[in-house]
């Protein structure tokens, strides 16, 4: 239930002041560490936000491509991941295009959207095959960071159930409205719209469904505040929402290319996240290095397929909210 879980307990926030706060704070704390290292190129904080509205952009439009089609719950999930990682991480220090790409493959594990992982790339169709399994392979390499990034709190609670049962609810305390279900299409658009915005980080989902109903009942002309309260502040957000500008995108773009290429080639130890010829550079290792779990998460007993670090074994270990099962090999991955 959402009022017990994680996402209420962690992640819903008081204001869009302290979400922009926590933004500005990873900026700065990139700029620090450069500065450290003798660079001066960066993203002021509004750059930085016009190419994340972008990369999420992109990230929705692939999820709603994804074949065989992705549930809605599962494109929310990555939706609030992705927003989640950004909150505390610069997107000058972890590039966007993999990220997006690790939240949407690890969404479909928690929402037990079962694609395997040779499916999962085969669905970025300007990749070559080779490319593709590079691509898994930055994916492998990030999804771990992501789960720690994301404080281990997996669940998403996403507004798609409460508006099914606001819906059914409908029909029985607005018995003058014929079909409920002539307000879907609308409320789903909004949930979409809903999804690039901060809504799912200062809203609990049945808020956020609540809302959605009422605007599209107000777009077909009916009043239903007498049955459902809202909170003005949502539509604002919404109302606030502005696409990237294409012209602002190429060139912001073309500098955190740069940025990139400058911070990762200034480091000794070169950090994983940073595309190189169309594709993220990742760092080698020996695969005596790396295990393979089936991890559980407690409060869901859902089972999750990890890659895992030795020295992140210990930690599962010892955390009761995890229970680790058979441990699997390469030549068991699909």
């Amino acid at each position: 239930m959402f009022h017990n879980s994680s996402q209420r307990k962690y992640w819903i926030f008081k204001s869009e002041d302290e979400l922009e706060h926590m933004r500005y704070k990873a900026n700065q704390k990139f700029r620090n560490k450069a500065l450290e290292s003798g660079k001066s190129m960066f993203l002021e904080r509004h750059e930085e936000d016009v190419l994340f509205r972008h990369y999420e952009r992109r990230l929705l439009d692939f999820c709603n491509a994804f074949k065989p089609a992705m549930p809605k719950s599962v494109v929310g999930t990555a939706a609030m991941y992705f927003r989640r990682f950004y909150l505390n991480n610069s997107i000058m220090e972890y590039h966007p295009r993999i990220i997006m790409l690790t939240c949407a493959y690890l969404s479909c594990k928690v929402d037990e959207f079962n694609v395997s992982s040779t499916q999962f790339v085969g669905n970025l169709l300007q990749e070559t095959p080779a490319g593709q399994e590079k691509v898994l392979e930055q994916i492998l390499e990030y999804e771990l960071l992501l789960i720690q990034q994301l404080n281990f709190h997996l669940v998403v609670h996403n507004p798609y159930r409460p508006m099914e049962g606001l819906l059914i609810d409908l029909k029985t305390r607005y018995p003058t409205l014929e079909n409920p279900e002539s307000l879907r299409k609308s409320a789903d658009d909004f949930l979409t719209q809903a999804a690039l915005t901060d809504a799912g980080l200062l809203f609990s989902p049945s808020q956020i469904a609540i809302t959605a109903i009422l605007n599209s009942a107000s777009r077909a002309g009916l009043n239903l505040e007498s049955v459902f309260s809202v909170h003005s502040g949502m539509k604002t957000l919404l109302k606030k929402y502005e696409l990237p500008k294409p012209e602002e995108v190429n060139v912001y773009k073309q500098r955190l290319e740069r940025i990139h290429a400058e911070f990762g080639s200034s480091s000794n130890k070169r950090k994983r996240g940073y595309e190189e010829d169309g594709h993220v550079a990742k760092e080698p290792r020996l695969t005596e290095e790396v295990r393979y779990f089936h991890i559980s998460y407690r409060p869901t007993f859902r089972q999750i397929p990890l890659k895992v670090e030795p020295l992140f074994v210990e930690f599962l270990l010892n955390n009761t909210n995890f229970v680790l099962f058979q441990e699997w090999t390469d030549e068991d991955l699909i």
